[in-house]
């Protein structure tokens, strides 16, 4: 078969344009893709570091395993406001407000509410005593920090990253020095929850104290809401 070389380059030509082209894309996707990893790398501002450290801090000393307990005052957005005492340690907790009181020993949670004498319980492990605890379920990773300086101590920020469910934005004040929280305010959807805190205690947290004390509540009624 007799193939002239003008014929095989006829045939060539036409497709190296095409060839630069994907060449071309594929180095556009590829130079993409590094930024976008550079910029998911991208190393945190030195504020930002400082807020989140500070931040974690405070955290810790609320919730760590050492126990906590504090006084809060709770305001949202001017429709609903409630006061009370809470201790924490670990995964318990216990609570006393105006209008009822709770015991979470790790395993089971136990709900009073004095004006109706009922005790409703609750496994802790799925825990839906409180049908906002979603909403206000709060994921470190979630946000962007900020830190700077208030007349009370320290105000740090946290916006929550574009598609993040829950909390939107959170700030809270902190004392300069021991980083104790004073006040602390949250954003779920359009509304402002804001707390005051106050007689503020880290350590020193006896594991009886969340212990349901069965014999307190005689004569109400119990209800068992803790699944099969």
């Amino acid at each position: 078969m007799n193939v002239k070389v003008a014929d095989i380059e006829k045939k060539i030509v036409p497709l190296q344009p095409n060839y630069e082209k994907k060449r071309m894309i594929n180095k556009i996707v590829f130079v993409a893709l590094m930024l976008l990893a550079s910029v998911n790398s991208a190393a945190e501002t030195p504020n930002e570091m400082q807020a989140k450290r500070i931040f974690n801090h405070a955290y810790d000393m609320v919730f760590g395993e050492q126990g906590s307990s504090l006084h809060y005052d709770v305001k949202i957005a001017g429709l609903f406001s409630t006061s009370g005492t809470i201790w924490s340690k670990g995964k318990k907790s216990k609570y006393i407000s105006k209008r009822s009181c709770s015991w979470n020993d790790g395993n089971n949670v136990f709900v009073v509410r004095d004006k109706k004498k009922t005790v409703e319980i609750y496994s802790a492990q799925a825990n839906n005593s409180d049908k906002y605890a979603e909403k206000f379920k709060f994921h470190p990773e979630n946000f962007i920090y900020h830190i700077e300086e208030h007349p009370q101590g320290l105000l740090i920020t946290l916006k929550a990253k574009k598609g993040a469910k829950g909390i939107k934005e959170i700030k809270t004040v902190v004392d300069r020095t021991t980083h104790v929280p004073k006040t602390i305010s949250a954003k779920v959807l359009m509304l402002w929850a804001k707390i005051k805190v106050t007689n503020f205690k880290a350590g020193g947290i006896d594991d009886d104290i969340f212990v349901f004390p069965k014999d307190k509540f005689k004569g109400y009624k119990y209800t068992d809401k803790r699944k099969a």
